[in-house]
């Protein structure tokens, strides 16, 4: 895998999310205070930032309409089926560093 340094660790609050551009992409990071994760930053509903969104366990709630997107695996949490999914990426923290892979 190739991984990207983005930030120290500590510039991620707990509970909370950050934008940053990788290449073309943005990419929602996360701080779980137990792990952090990674996802596309763009809900598959209306496009909503899911970096601004509320964390509950390991899912966000948009902060356009509320969808929840699972942080673990993209998927939205509805009852129906296929309503969308956004991409997830691996995440370490090495030396106090969170970094990302993003394949191309």
């Amino acid at each position: 895998m190739n991984w990207i340094k983005i930030t120290e660790a500590g510039n991620i609050p707990l509970r909370e999310g950050r934008a940053v551009q990788v290449g073309d992409r943005e990419i929602a990071i996360f701080n779980l205070t137990d792990r952090f994760l990674a996802i596309d930053n763009r809900c598959p509903h209306s496009g909503g930032p899911l970096c601004d969104g509320i964390t509950s366990g390991a899912s966000v709630a948009c902060p356009l309409h509320g969808w929840k997107v699972c942080l673990e695996t993209g998927s939205v949490l509805k009852k129906e089926n296929d309503l969308g999914k956004v991409g997830t990426y691996p995440v370490r923290v090495r030396d106090g560093v969170v970094e990302i892979s993003v394949s191309a």
